[in-house]
């Protein structure tokens, strides 16, 4: 894709004092560029080899220009890409064709439909500030930024909040994407919409009815001046015959001798020399796209791919590195918290330590306290037994007394078996009391294990990075008040036609995707739209969407 310095100032005085030195100032979409230079080719050609533009195929316009200085000149595209994948082969020349059309979007100079405003911001704002990153890109983060025509916002019922966060939302899908890729979506998207390319200039029929003529990369368009977005009758370039200009009136032969020759006029003189060259110049690349590319285009191109195959590879290193540094900090981390974890482990085990010592202490203290009873339960059941004897031995002689001995001996013998239970009961607590310090002992045993076993474990084991772990991965023409005539020649026309129905077919297939994303969008907002604030070219655009008319059907001759 080439460049043209185009100027609303003017060469003439350059032409006659080619001596001296003039103060520029060049104003690009990216900066303002000031130096000298003597004439207008040579300070193109300057502006070229400053911008590392290779492919200039354009030249400077010729105007009028005034004396003071610096001159301002402004560094833009003539001719639009038909293709912008394909022709735009440099990224600084992609670059600054991507700001033009962005800028040419914002500033309403080309009509785009809200939906389409919300997904190409979104693409801008990725070229701009790169992959979303939501530590980063905090709410309020596009609050400074001019991203959507003011015709949008004025058309919807949304705050500045609303429109960002659709915007982000948008913004987040297009992780992995790098800058110059986020231009071509963008561009690619842009290169759709019916205003593209497309320069108008007010012209009459035959009869007198005002027109509008629309010269673009594809052909001409014949416009209601009300209606910019969809011509009343289109011309490709390859339908056309013959261009020719006569005292204020062009005719536009078409390839189909049958057809009518279309005639107009336009009254200025210098409109006249501007329609032709755009006419010779977008049917020379018309032409050329479909030819086989120059040596120099070739090896441009080539150039660009291998250019485009190493930054990919360096991405893909790139990229390889983050991930292999993401999984070091999440391994580190994670022995981190599993440092923290057995810390906690280590600090519960101690306590459970602590109080298994504790408990085994008391057991045991328990464990004498019973058995200490249960001798002098069993000492007192021995001196029972021997009082009973006794009692048996004595000799009573009465029978009252015999039997109050008798009653002595039973109250005796009960106190005896009571004594006897409550003696078994005391040993049998004393073996389990035995048997819980013998439980607390082993779990004592266990709980200092596993505090040794903690302590021996590693805190920290780093993940090395190695770098070997990385993937290797126009025609010249005479211009006067005299008759001029321009033939557009080429030996295949029918080959040519073939051709762009199959470009049209591709076309179709590869918009199919983004027009649902499109429709996505639109669902989204359509809701909150104002209908009183519609624009005649939103109005005329939503009718053209019900009756399914694209851009590319244009082309059908309708009327």
């Amino acid at each position: 894709m080439a460049s043209v310095l185009a100027s609303k100032m003017g060469l003439n005085s350059l032409r006659r004092k080619q001596a001296k030195t003039f103060s520029v100032t060049v104003v690009t979409m990216d900066a303002d560029l000031e130096f000298s230079c003597k004439v207008s080719s040579k300070c193109f050609v300057f502006m070229c080899n400053l911008l590392s533009v290779v492919y200039k195929v354009y030249k400077v316009l010729d105007h009028d220009m005034p004396k003071e200085e610096p001159i301002v000149f402004h560094f833009l595209a003539k001719f639009y890409p038909e293709n912008v994948e394909d022709e735009l082969v440099q990224d600084i020349t992609q670059h600054l064709f991507f700001l033009q059309v962005k800028t040419s979007i914002l500033e309403e100079e080309i009509y785009c439909p809200p939906e389409a405003s919300v997904l190409l911001a979104s693409y801008a704002i990725h070229a701009k500030y790169g992959d979303y990153d939501p530590n980063v890109h905090k709410p309020g983060f596009l609050s400074q930024e001019e991203l959507l025509p003011k015709r949008v916002i004025n058309l919807y019922q949304m705050t500045a909040e609303m429109w960002e966060e659709r915007i982000t939302v948008c913004y987040a899908e297009h992780r992995g994407r790098t800058r110059d890729e986020a231009e071509m979506e963008y561009l690619k998207i842009a290169q759709d919409l019916e205003m593209y390319g497309v320069n108008y200039f007010s012209i009459r029929n035959k009869k007198g009815t005002s027109l509008l003529l629309g010269v673009d990369a594809l052909g001409l368009h014949i416009y209601d001046p009300s209606n910019k977005l969809t011509p009343k009758i289109s011309f490709p370039w390859n339908e056309i015959r013959n261009i020719s200009y006569s005292d204020k009136e062009f005719a536009i032969k078409p390839l189909d001798k049958r057809a009518d020759v279309f005639k107009f006029n336009s009254s200025k003189l210098r409109v006249n020399k501007l329609i032709l060259q755009l006419c010779i110049g977008n049917h020379d690349l018309f032409m050329r796209r479909r030819r086989v590319d120059s040596l120099e285009v070739q090896q441009m191109k080539m150039q660009a791919r291998e250019e485009k195959a190493r930054k990919q590879m360096e991405r893909r290193r790139l990229e390889r590195e983050k991930q292999l540094r993401e999984e070091a900090e999440r391994a580190r981390d994670e022995l981190e918290r599993r440092l923290i974890q057995l810390q906690d482990e280590a600090h519960m085990a101690n306590e459970a330590l602590l109080r298994s010592e504790e408990t085994a202490d008391l057991l045991a203290e328990k464990a004498q306290i019973a058995e200490e009873e249960a001798k002098l339960l069993a000492q007192k059941a021995a001196e029972a037994g021997q009082e009973m004897r006794r009692i048996k031995v004595t000799a009573i002689r009465t029978e009252e007394e015999k039997r109050l001995m008798e009653q002595k001996m039973l109250e005796a013998e009960m106190l005896a078996l009571k004594m006897a239970e409550e003696s078994e009961r005391r040993a049998n607590e004393a073996d389990q009391l035995k048997q819980d310090l013998q439980e607390a002992r082993e779990s004592e045993r266990k709980a200092k294990n596993k505090l040794l076993e903690i302590t021996s474990k590693s805190a920290y084991s780093p993940v090395p990075l190695s770098a070997n772990a990385l993937p290797p991965d126009g025609p010249n023409f005479n211009f006067s008040m005299e008759n001029l005539s321009f033939d557009f020649k080429d030996t295949d026309m029918k080959r040519l036609s073939m051709e762009i129905e199959k470009e049209k077919v591709e076309y179709m297939e590869k918009s199919k995707h983004l027009q649902e994303q499109l429709n996505e969008l639109k669902t989204e907002i359509e809701s909150l739209k104002l209908k009183d604030r519609e624009t005649p070219l939103d109005i005329l655009h939503n009718e053209n969407t019900e009756k399914g008319t694209s851009k590319q059907s244009n082309f059908k001759k309708v009327g």
